[in-house]
């Protein structure tokens, strides 16, 4: 059954701030002296600002690889949980150990937000959280207020929540495995310096994560693993195929998946290249047998690429069902005349 954290009565209880620079162009680091603390209506807008951006993320978990206890920010979570009033001094730490890792030329410097957050329930129990967000850019704003009997036109720099860079939020649940953990980084760039060097992070390889990602990796397949000549319906075929083997088994088998889904000896190959590059790229390698998440394939179903794009500027979508059925209604061919592809699609009546 997949872990559920359910955000309704969380609440910000406490926030430390900082600023933190890029050490490798000499820029500092500041932290707050004190905490921050909000009556009830301004909580409850920072709460929803702070948690916003963590809701149906992938689930990690904190990792080290000799001991959990050398993660630092294991260390500090921990050292929150169990005392509160330590906040401001274990938030100063958590800034340092960011420091420490900003010193990449393309990191940038930017405002740190640790905030502590009660009521999290998770397997019916509340809990606590810890929030970590980082915003790397100032959003500019106006602001009309009235000074001497008139209005004035004030602009000011500050965080847009909706342009947070990154974050992080650690749940007190599971602790001794590591937390429970969210994270996303929406820079641009890779994930490694946030993920991996900051927090030290890991997904958690339950059943959600491998059948999400044989999806991806299906669909993948279909897109850029194929012969450069394969046809998009036949692309679209292939990853209909893969996805309603998903969608239909109770259990994962490779080697089953293969025959039932791929059949074609060569199309077989040609996914045993794909999968191994897909999987030195992402750095781990994908189970061979698990149970197939039915929510998670369901997902995958609708995310399902089901169109013919031409660069003369018309874009075909089909249906799963035309899908399954296309050599019956979709012809290609070639225009020697016009030197150009051409596609014909055959029905009974328009709808």
């Amino acid at each position: 059954m997949p872990l559920n954290v359910v955000f309704r009565e969380a609440k910000l209880a406490a926030l430390a701030l900082a600023k933190v620079g890029n050490p490798a162009r000499s820029e500092p680091l500041r932290t707050s002296k004190t905490l921050c603390r909000f009556a009830d209506e301004e909580a409850d807008l920072l709460t929803h600002c702070f948690l916003k951006s963590f809701r149906s993320l992938e689930l990690h978990q904190l990792h080290h690889h000799s001991d959990l206890a050398q993660n630092e920010l294991h260390r500090y979570a921990t050292a929150i949980f169990q005392d509160n009033d330590s906040l401001i001094e274990q938030s100063a730490a958590i800034a340092r150990h960011l420091h420490a890792k900003s010193n990449h030329p393309n990191i940038k410097s930017g405002d740190l937000c640790v905030a502590l957050i009660d009521g999290l329930i998770v397997a019916g129990k509340t809990v606590q959280g810890l929030s970590i967000v980082k915003s790397e850019s100032r959003v500019p704003f106006l602001q009309i207020s009235e000074r001497d009997g008139d209005l004035r036109l004030t602009t000011e720099q500050g965080i847009y929540p909706d342009k947070i860079d990154k974050g992080c939020l650690i749940v007190d649940h599971d602790r001794a495995d590591g937390y429970v953990v969210y994270l996303f980084d929406k820079s641009g760039g890779s994930t490694w310096f946030w993920n991996r060097e900051f927090v030290g992070a890991v997904p958690v390889k339950n059943d959600d994560y491998l059948t999400r990602h044989f999806s991806k990796l299906c669909v993948e397949f279909a897109e850029k693993g194929l012969p450069e000549e394969t046809p998009q319906e036949e692309r679209m075929e292939v990853a209909r195929r893969a996805i309603s083997y998903l969608d239909e088994a109770d259990d994962f088998d490779l080697g089953d998946f293969q025959e039932k889904a791929l059949a074609e000896p060569e199309r077989i190959e040609q996914f045993k290249a794909f999968k191994a590059d897909y999987e030195e790229e992402q750095g781990e390698e994908l189970e061979e047998r698990f149970t197939v998440s039915k929510p998670e394939a369901q997902k995958a179903r609708k995310r399902l690429k089901s169109r013919l794009k031409l660069d003369v500027g018309v874009d075909i979508r089909f249906s799963s069902g035309f899908i399954a059925q296309s050599e019956h209604f979709l012809e290609r061919g070639h225009d020697d005349e016009r030197d150009m592809d051409y596609v014909k699609l055959w029905f009974h009546r328009e709808v």
